[in-house]
Order: structure tokens, then sequence, then C-alpha cells
């Protein structure tokens, strides 16, 4: 039978007095955790000129953004709204890296201006189109290629950006031609590497197989005449989404494959983690509405949903779940089978399939586990459900770093159809 889960605090706070305090559902992130990934990383990555730039994507709060800026750390950006994210947390403009296969030339205008570091180039029409407005701005771009090695990354399709048929990169061949043909590209600089195979990665062997195929690349590339200063090595390190059943690598192993790949290589070398450095220090705290039962099956009903958390509808993800806070004057609950499942009216607002829990009723305490990737920043308003508050814990206090949403912000920018024009 499953325990009732006696570790209700995080971070030196009281998960059922900081639901008392704050409206449930709400993200909660543990900054010490975030602090704790970060310093490990980087003592792993001692003696070699690395920098970590972190990939907003997986958590774009400011105040988790600030908290990389005091560590050091950069930032991996997708567009020009995470490019102002970044600067405002405090993100040096030189410390980030403009990845994604969309850039448009706005958005591109927008980096040349603020001074980023590098550019991704992920196609040869991107490549052209920052030449072009490189050059309308009178200034040279940094760039990097991104290699596309072909590369199982043994993790979910959904997430799995290092194949041929993927949207991502281009091949050796094709960026060789890059190289040979860069000097009729004045104004980009295009003296880096880039590689990205995919995310939620448990297994060292298809770092080991992109990296070699980059390597092979950069000796040919010197041979050949052409300064590579850079090389991206991506991110993609997974976490511990079920405990007891998935294995995280170690991240002196994960360096240390990295140091073997690229030995000799006397240019910076790019980390661009997201989900390994913020996945794990967040929970969703949510309280159960009621419990149904099926014909065949008990539901679980809580108050947060799809639109809180997309992972499990999105990619079938699994997330521990947990009952906060259960008192022993109740004695032991006895272990019952539930879907857990949300409020929103789409079969697949479900969190977990058969999953055991201890007895729950009716205003019930749980935690969604590892939710600090990938789950406010990819949250939405489906359902007119205002998207929930996030708040940072520290030693024992918290700050709420974005307040739920009300009705009137939820449709801030919404109007009747009065003024007509015609084109």
């Amino acid at each position: 039978m499953p325990e009732v889960e006696e570790k209700s605090r995080f971070d030196g706070i009281e998960l059922h007095a900081l639901a008392t305090a704050l409206p449930t559902p709400f993200h909660a992130y543990s900054a010490n955790a975030i602090r704790q990934r970060i310093s490990g990383l980087q003592q792993a990555l001692q003696g070699l000129d690395a920098t970590i730039c972190f990939a907003v994507k997986a958590n774009s709060s400011l105040a988790i953004l600030q908290l990389m800026a005091e560590s050091g750390v950069g930032a991996d950006i997708v567009s020009a709204g995470e490019l102002n994210r970044s600067l405002r947390a405090g993100i040096p403009a030189d410390r980030i890296v403009f990845s994604g296969v969309g850039k448009t030339e706005a958005e591109m205008a927008e980096a040349l201006d603020a001074g980023v570091g590098r550019f991704n180039v992920e196609s040869f029409d991107e490549f052209e189109t920052l030449q072009r407005v490189a050059n309308a701005h009178k200034v040279i771009a940094r760039a990097a290629v991104r290699i596309n090695p072909d590369v199982d990354a043994r993790t979910h399709q959904k997430i799995s950006t290092g194949k041929s048929d993927n949207k991502f990169g281009v091949s050796i061949d094709e960026a060789r031609r890059w190289f040979s043909g860069s000097k009729a590209f004045p104004n980009v600089r295009l003296d880096g590497l880039h590689v990205h195979i995919g995310s939620q990665i448990l297994d060292l062997e298809p770092f080991r197989q992109a990296l070699a195929r980059v390597a092979r690349f950069w000796h040919e590339l010197a041979e050949a005449g052409h300064e590579i200063a850079s090389i991206d090595v991506g991110g993609g390190l997974g976490v511990v989404y079920r405990a007891g059943h998935d294995r995280a690598i170690d991240p002196v192993e994960y360096v240390r494959t990295i140091r073997e790949a690229l030995t000799g290589f006397e240019g910076r070398i790019l980390l661009e983690p997201g989900r390994y450095l913020v996945a794990e220090a967040g929970l969703l705290l949510t309280r159960v509405i009621r419990t149904k039962r099926g014909e065949s099956r008990n539901f679980l009903i809580v108050d947060a949903a799809m639109n809180d958390l997309m992972r499990p509808s999105l990619y079938d993800a699994w997330h521990d779940i947990q009952l906060i806070g259960a008192t022993a004057a109740e004695g032991e609950r006895p272990a019952t089978t539930y879907d857990v499942v949300g409020p929103v009216c789409e079969t697949g607002d479900t969190f977990a399939v058969g999953r055991e829990l201890p007895e729950c009723r009716a205003g019930d305490l749980l935690a969604i586990r590892c939710t600090g990737a990938y789950g406010a920043s990819m949250s939405s308003t489906y359902n007119s459900r205002p998207l929930a508050a996030e708040v940072l814990v520290d030693e024992g206090r918290y700050s709420v770093i974005r307040r739920r949403q009300s009705f009137e912000e939820m449709i801030m920018g919404e109007q009747a159809a009065t003024s007509w024009r015609n084109v």
C-alpha cells in the first residue's frame, strides 16, 4: 500500500499552509533546487571555456530568469518575446543565443539591435535572410549552423529533434556547402556549430553519437581553414519524472562525454539545458473536487486541468502524484486506483490513468511533481480558465511571481465587432 506523503515541506515551507494562503491550482518552484542544479552543472564544467544558456521555453517566468542571471547563466531563446523576457530579467545580450527554425526578419533585426551573442541558423533561407538583415543594419551577425546528425535520441517522438525527418537543422553535407560559400555572406560570420537531438534523454549513447559526428565535422572544417569559435552541444538532459523508474544522467558523466568528444577544441562550448535546471524544482498544487465511481474505473477529479499542465495530454507524460498532509489521526487510508482528471471538457484532460493512491476525499491536497519545466510556460486559458498563479519558495518564505489571472485580464484585448474596415 502507498504511504501518505509525509514530506509535506517544500524548500522550508509547509505545503498545506501555502495552499491555505493561495487558492489552488498554482505552480510552486524551489529557488534552492534550481540553484543547486545550476551549481552542479557549473562545477562539472570547471576547466572548460563553457557557457550555460538556459532554454527559456522550459520556464519563461521573469523571476526564474532572474535566478539564472544571478547565477551567471545565459539564455537560449526562440522568439522576440523570449529575448525581451531575458533582457528584462538581467541576462546580458552577449549571453543570449537565438535558436529556432522560424525567425522572422523583424525578430532578427530586434536581436541584432540588442546585440545577441549568436544565431543558430537552421536553413539556407534563414542564412540568406540573416545576411540581408545584418547588411541593412550595418552589423556583423555571428552564427552557428545547426547540424542534424540523424541520431535517435531514444525519447518521445514529439521531442526528438535530431533525426533526418525532423524539421530542425541541416545535414552535414549542406552545412559543408555553407562554409565553402561563406564569403558570399559578408555580414554573417559563420564560425560555430550547433547540435541538439531532443529532450528528456536518459542515456548517454545518443549524445556520444551526435558529438562524435560534430567533432569529425569540426576537424574537417579546421583542416580546410575555417575558424570554429564555438560549438553548441545543445541540451536534452533528462530528469526523474517517475521515481524508481527514470534514471537521470550524472552531469559529471555528461560533461566527461563532451570533454572526450571535443578534446583539443580551443573555442567556447555552449550548453542549452532547460528542463534539467527547473523541472524537478517545480510542482503543481491542486485540490480534489470530488471522486466519481464509474462502471469500471474510479475518477479523481481535481481543480487543475490540462490548460495548467499540458504534458500528460500532449505526450502521455508521466508525473508522480502525491497526497499531501493527511494526518495520522485519520489512520492509514486504503490504497485506491484512480484516473486523475481535471474539469476541462476533453477526455484528454487526464493527468494519470490507473494510478494507485491513498483513498482521496474532496478537499484533499495533491502535488503533481516535476512540473517546473513546460508546465506554466505551455499553459493556456482553454475553457476560459484563467492562468494559474506561480510562486517562488526560498527557505521557508514565498513570493507570488505571477498572480492568478483575473477574468478581466483574461479577456483584455477582446472586443465586440463594432469597428469595421475594408481592405
